[in-house]
């Protein structure tokens, strides 16, 4: 009986480590696959990492936009901001479950400092804020 619940144990354990490494691997693919889409101007790979819903803000004008929406959104400011280059500045997590990354997106005329919000929906994380401010 002892053994049984020792395996039941085990098991369980084993299960919960497969699940946090699944997250994760999710966090980073946001983060490494968004870091690519806002290097290289594209707006399409970015919002496959959005939800259904995203704030949008461009200097303190914020906006909530579908996908859709948002996909049209940044097609523009890519158009109008060509990017040279993006960099993460720093990156962190809170207690409630809350990733944030803060980011630098350098374009011929300057720069915006960026910073994302990652949030958990139905078990998924996705981009719930970007915010673009001039610097």
């Amino acid at each position: 009986m002892r053994l049984k619940k020792n395996i039941i144990g085990f098991l369980c354990i084993l299960f919960l480590l497969v699940l946090t490494v699944k997250n994760v691997e999710a966090q980073n693919d946001i983060i490494n696959n968004g870091k690519i889409a806002l290097k290289t101007g594209s707006a399409k790979e970015l919002v496959k990492y959005f939800n259904d819903i995203v704030e949008l803000s461009f200097d303190g004008e914020k906006s909530n936009y579908s996908k859709t929406q948002a996909e049209f959104v940044l097609k523009d400011f890519f158009k109008k901001y060509p990017p040279i280059d993006f960099q993460y500045i720093h990156q962190g997590s809170s207690k409630e479950g809350l990733i944030y990354a803060i980011g630098k997106y350098t374009y011929n005329g300057g720069s915006f400092r960026v910073y994302i919000l990652i949030k958990q929906f139905n078990g998924n994380y996705l981009i719930d804020t970007l915010d673009f401010s001039k610097e």
